[in-house]
Parts: structure tokens; sequence; C-alpha cells
């Protein structure tokens, strides 16, 4: 997870350094988009936008004098008000529009010299491009909203429209309404020849058929089927009272002794047995009070008395209930004849019926639904006629002018806030996208990562933009750390080898080589090591000009033989420096450098001094760089931060190592610390530690 967020972070640093590095290109862009923008927005005309507010329902009445739930006009439909709204902004409403306002005139007198009408066309693509017609989110509401110079002409677009749409809307409705009447007219007289000729039928069958009926019209009935419903009611309620009769019969059947007894007193409610019933009881009740009391015993007159009148009652009693049961079995008998009876004079008549049903009353009952049906539908039309041409004229408020437009006091457009503002931020995303791109195409090396992944170089130093020789610039300048940081780097790498001869070699011209060498050579020298350096750029020497030697004499004269190293070499002005200048090459000395003088002088040097510095031309296109750097001990390759693409840092890396030479490592140069906060934060870091020195006789801190 830290990785990724390491990963995050450095992404994010490399797009705010492009930002900063390309920023002369975004504030350009920007301000053009801006200028451009703000001055077109001050040319353009002031535009005014009217609005208009109104509500769409669907059709309904007003009033409904039938009392029906009109559901469509409750409810919130959708595909309604986007049909609606394209309706609102429709040819047919617009044309109309044109015509009432006399649009084609006054748009004309606006546009054509000779004050001549435009044609409809014209008019109808000027005024679609001038109003906008949108739903209210979630709301049956519509705005409508015009826009023109003219700001009454905005308000009377966008009512008229509005009022157009509500005529057309009516208009339609009413036209659609008088259609259905007419047709349905049409239709109900056809019904009512459809109605007599199923009379004129339904008569005819009756007379073929000979079927008598009582009443006339739709309340006529058949003789048969009268005969027919009383016969079965008479059965119905004969079945009844033989069922009842029979639950009366089995539940006595099922009874013996006083439960019979009991049971016949409530089921049969006959006196006789009920009077029985209640003195053999009494019986009962007096016998026992008496042998209860103990007044009598069981032999006396009295007790004997009443067990005979108790037995005689009991043998009355048996011989009712006997009779009893006998008589609810005739009486069920009686009843289940009668049934039998009716059910078999029923299912004659029935068949007979059936029969007959099926020759003369089957198609007469056809008939007789056919002229049933026909009246039904007659009369349903004549009632919808009726009911459609009182809802033409009930009123009817479809469309609803909430709020009308009134002539704007502001202008909507240009918006110049906004218009700024927008240029404001085009103008910057422009001028970033225009940076990146650049960017993108600039394939020069830009950091240190690139150098170590690019070239396969390790970065030395890193030495800051328009640095100078520290001869003018300071000894505690600054820039004299990064090249302290260089001389640091060079003299660990040529530690292990005990390495002295050093090339500073680039692959273009004015990558900053030459500064570079003399200011290393400037910090070793002041490190306390003797340095010496050759200036071996023969066609454009520089190394003299930094320490104001005269170059009459110098590395020419020596390689050609005409004078010794002792004789050039020349003492520079700064304690432990002394410069081998380059000389005046001459015609004749052209190609003068090589492998063998070259080794011979340096062998010559090389125990005098403990570092001979050599400045080398550009290695692309000078072979004399080549040839210096097969024999020096090491050479430092120097890159300059966005000169020049990474294939020419490239091709001199190769081509100094396919002549034999040994790049210990790359010195960026040129670097924009102001601009890349890495090198700011470095650079700012190390002058902080190094740039505040304390003075001998000074208690105060003084920054150098």
């Amino acid at each position: 997870m830290a990785e990724e967020s390491q990963t995050t972070a450095l992404h994010f640093l490399d797009y705010w350094r492009v930002i900063r590095d390309r920023k002369e290109v975004i504030l350009a862009v920007a301000l053009l988009t801006i200028v451009s923008g703000t001055a077109y927005t001050l040319m353009m005309p002031k535009k005014y936008t009217a609005l208009t507010q109104i509500q769409v329902r669907e059709d309904a009445m007003d009033v409904d004098p039938f009392y029906q739930r009109d559901i469509n006009r409750m409810g919130y439909n959708p595909f309604f008000l986007m049909t609606q709204e394209k309706i609102l902004k429709s040819k047919p409403v617009l044309t109309t529009v044109i015509r009432n306002l006399n649009l084609q005139k006054v748009w004309g007198a606006q546009l054509n010299e000779d004050k001549s009408a435009i044609t409809p066309e014209l008019a109808l693509q000027i005024l679609q491009r001038s109003i906008r017609v949108e739903q209210d989110r979630d709301t049956m509401l519509m705005n409508i909203s015009a826009t023109s110079e003219d700001p009454k002409q905005a308000a009377a677009i966008a009512n008229e429209i509005a009022n157009v749409y509500r005529e057309r809307r009516l208009a339609d409705k009413r036209r659609e309404i008088q259609h259905a009447i007419d047709a349905m007219s049409n239709e109900v007289r056809k019904q009512q020849e459809r109605v007599e000729e199923a009379e004129a039928e339904l008569e005819r069958i009756r007379q073929e058929r000979g079927i008598a009926l009582i009443g006339r019209g739709l309340m006529s009935i058949r003789v048969e089927s009268t005969r027919l419903n009383a016969l079965e009611n008479e059965r119905s309620a004969a079945r009844v009272d033989m069922l009842v009769r029979k639950a009366r019969m089995d539940q006595l059947e099922d009874l013996e002794g006083d439960k019979l007894m009991d049971a016949a007193a409530y089921i049969v409610q006959d006196p006789t047995l009920l009077s029985i019933r209640q003195q053999y009881i009494d019986s009962q009740v007096s016998l026992q009070l008496m042998l209860k009391n103990g007044v009598v015993g069981e032999n006396h007159p009295d007790v004997l008395r009443l067990r005979g009148a108790q037995d005689e009652l009991r043998r009355q009693l048996d011989s009712a209930l006997a009779g009893l049961k006998a008589g609810v079995k005739a009486d069920y008998e009686v009843a289940r004849q009668k049934y039998e009876a009716l059910d078999s004079e029923l299912a004659s008549i029935k068949a007979t019926d059936i029969e007959s049903e099926s020759e003369n009353y089957l198609p007469f009952d056809r008939a007789e639904r056919n002229v049933a049906v026909n009246r039904d539908i007659l009369t349903a039309l004549r009632a919808r006629i009726t009911q459609t041409g009182i809802e033409v004229e009930v009123p009817r408020t479809t469309v609803d002018i909430v709020e009308e437009a009134d002539p704007p006091d502001r202008p909507s457009s240009p918006l110049v806030v906004l218009n700024i503002f927008l240029s404001v931020v085009l103008g910057l995303m422009a001028g970033t996208g225009l940076a990146f791109f650049v960017e993108y195409l600039d394939v020069s090396i830009k950091t240190v990562d690139e150098v170590e992944k690019y070239l396969g170089l390790p970065v030395l130093a890193v030495i800051p933009q328009q640095s100078r020789p520290l001869t003018e610039a300071g000894q505690s300048s600054g820039q004299g750390e990064a090249y302290r940081s260089l001389r640091t780097s060079m003299a660990l790498l040529g530690r292990e080898d005990n390495k002295k001869i050093f090339a500073v070699i680039s692959g273009g011209v004015g990558e900053g080589k030459s500064t570079t060498l003399f200011n290393l050579a400037y910090v070793c020298a002041e490190q306390g090591s003797k340095v010496l350096v050759i200036d071996s750029d023969l066609r454009r020497p520089v190394q003299h000009k930094m320490v104001g030697l005269a170059n009459r004499a110098g590395l020419v004269n020596v390689l050609t033989g005409e004078l010794k190293p002792e004789d050039v070499i020349q003492e520079t002005g700064v304690p432990n420096l002394w410069m081998l200048t380059s000389g005046r090459l001459r015609r004749g000395t052209i190609g003068i450098m090589n492998n063998t003088r070259l080794r011979n002088l340096l062998d010559h040097l090389k125990e005098q001094y403990d570092y001979i510095l050599l400045d080398s031309p550009p290695i692309l296109g000078v072979t004399d760089a080549a040839i210096l750097a097969s024999e020096v001990d090491g050479v430092l390759l120097v890159v300059q931060y966005r000169k020049y693409p990474k294939i020419i840092s490239l091709r001199a890396k190769r081509m100094i190592e396919n002549a034999g030479g040994q790049v210990l490592g790359a010195v960026l140069n040129n670097i924009n610390i102001m601009r890349d906060d890495y090198y700011y934060y470095y650079h700012y870091t190390t002058r902080k530690y190094y740039g505040v020195v304390r003075h001998e006789n000074d208690d105060n801190l003084t920054e150098s």
C-alpha cells in the first residue's frame, strides 16, 4: 500500500511539474481565450427571453354531469406530457403563430434592406431557433420561453404559442366529438332497421308455430311456461311436506318408553296424549310422597289404589303412543304418494314441452333474443349520442395559462460574467491541454530518473540554471555546492584505480560542458588539489576567456612539437589551478589530434598534477572528442536539461563507449530550479545549509 501511495504521489508531482514548466504556454493560451471570449461577448447583440408557464391536462370536462370519475385527469402521465411538448414545437402551431403575429413582415423589415417579407420556411426556422419548450420535472407544467432582441416581441411570441396551443386543443376535441356523433347517428339509423327486421321475423315465427302469449311486447309470457312453472312450484311444496313428515316419523320410530312419551308431547302436540301423560306423572308424584313420609305402607289401600290407577294410565299412554306412531306413518305415506304423483306429472309435461320446444319454441326464443339484443344496442347508441351531445356543450379547460409572459427588463444574453468565467475555464483547460501535448512531444531529458533509466548512467551532479564561472559568481554562491558535489562524485569514482585524467564531453553544442569543466577544476583547486585544465576544443576554445589568459600558443603547438608543455602551461591566478589553452588552429594543423601524441602528452603531465581535466568538443560530428574519450581515465557526460532529444545523449554515450572510453556518469546541467519542485527544494536546502557563515569578530549570523 505504501508503494502504491508513493507512485500516485509521484504521478501527481509529474503533472504539477509539467504545469509549472509550461506555465507561459498555459497563461498565453488562457489570456488569448479570455480576450477573445470577452470581445465576442461584448460584441454580441442583447437578447431578451420571456417565459410563459401553462398547465397541461388530459381531455376532460370541467364539470361531469354524469358523475363519472376521470382517472386520466387525476393521475400523472409523463408520456402524455412528452407528446404535448412535441406538439407545442410542431410546425402547425408555429405556423399559426407566425401568421397571427405577422412575423414574416416583422422579421423581413429587420433582415432585408427592401423591407420585404421573408419566406414562410425562413420564418419557421427563425422561430424554431428562438423558442424553447420544456416540462417542469414531476409536474404538469410546461415552460414556453421565447428569445428576441425586442423584449415585447419575445413576450408576444411566448404568449401566442400558449394561446394557439390551447385553442388548437379545444378545436381538435370538438371536431373529434362531432365526428363521433355523426358516426353514431348513422349507426343508429342502421340499428333501427335491424330492430324492425328482427321484430318482423319474431312475429312471423309466432304466427307460424301458433304460440300463445300472455301480455304484449317484452313483457309477454308463453301459456305453457306459466303452467309448467305452477306445477313445478306445487311439486316443490309437496316434496318439502313429505320430507317434514318423514323426519317426524323417523324421530318417533327410534324412541321407546319414557323417551317416546316425552318426545311425542313436543313433536305431535296431541291434547289427549298430553292429558294422559300429565295424569300419569301426577300419580307417580303422589305415590312417592305417600311412601316417603312413612304415613302408610306398601299394602295401604290408598297406595294400592294409586298403583292401580298408575298402571291403567300407563296402558292408555302406551296405546296412545302406538296409535300416534301409526298415524304419523300414515301421514308420511300420503305425502309421499302426493309428491310422486306430482313428480310423475311434471316429468311427463316436461318431456312434452321439450319436444315442443325443439320444434316450435326454440326458433321463437332465438328470434326473441335477437330482438332483445338489437333493442339493447339501439338504446345504448341513443343514450351515447345524447351523452356525447351534452359533453360537447360542457366547458373544457385542457390548458391553463398559469403565468403570462411580460416583456423582460434585463437581457438574457449575453451573460458577460458567465462567458468571461467560461473563457477563463476553457482557456486554462486549453492551455493545460496544449502544455501536456507539448510536453508529450518534448522528448528531451527532464529528470534525473530519465537519465538513469534511459541512459543507464548515474547522475553525478545537478547544475542549476544560468551558472557562471565561479571566478565571477564567488565560492559561496548557491551553484558552488553543485560543483563541489560533482567534485566529490568524481573523486570517489577515481579513487579505486587512481584515475586522474578526465574529459568533459557533451552530445551537442551549447550544453554547458566548458563552464562545467572550469567550475569543476575551480572547486578541485579550492580543495587543495593541483589541477590542470587542457582546452582540447581546438575549434571553439573558451577556457582562456574565463580567467583572462592569452591564447596565442597552447595545445596545438605542443601536439605539433613546436613547444613543450612547460612553455605553454599558464597560471590562472586561482591557487592550484593551471591551464593549457588550445592555441590557434592553423590550416595546416587540422587533424593534429591523434591518439599517440595525446597519449604522450598526458603521460608526461600525469605525475605533475592531481587532476587533469580536458575540455572536449561535442562528440557528435567532431572526431577529436572520440580520441579524447579513448585516452582519458574517465568521461563525464554533460546533458543539458530540456535542450536536445534523449536520443542525442544516448548516441553520445554509445560513441564514447565505441571509442573505448569509460563514461563515469552524467551531469544534468542548466536545471530551472524555480520551476522544478524537486530541484528547488534540493537547492534551497543546500543553500540554507552552506549559505550562512559566522564571522570571527561578529556575534550576528550573516548570510553570504
